[in-house]
């Protein structure tokens, strides 16, 4: 088992981000990583930028 962070992109849903310490927004607010993490791809999640399971409700597909 590696401890490098991955991104893994799941057809039609989030980007599944393992084993990353911390990101930095836009706004330049620091986030405390997890070990996995469902970030949005659709932009309708309530809860950015964690993916909150809207993308199935909106539809959202990325053509795959």
């Amino acid at each position: 088992m590696t401890d490098q962070p991955s991104i893994e992109e799941r057809d039609s849903g989030p980007l599944i981000v393992k084993n990353l310490k911390s990101f930095t927004l836009p706004d330049g607010s620091e986030v405390e990583g997890k070990p996995v993490m469902a970030l949005c791809r659709c932009g309708a999640s309530k809860n950015k930028p964690f993916c909150d399971g809207s993308h199935y409700d909106k539809g959202w597909s990325d053509g795959s």
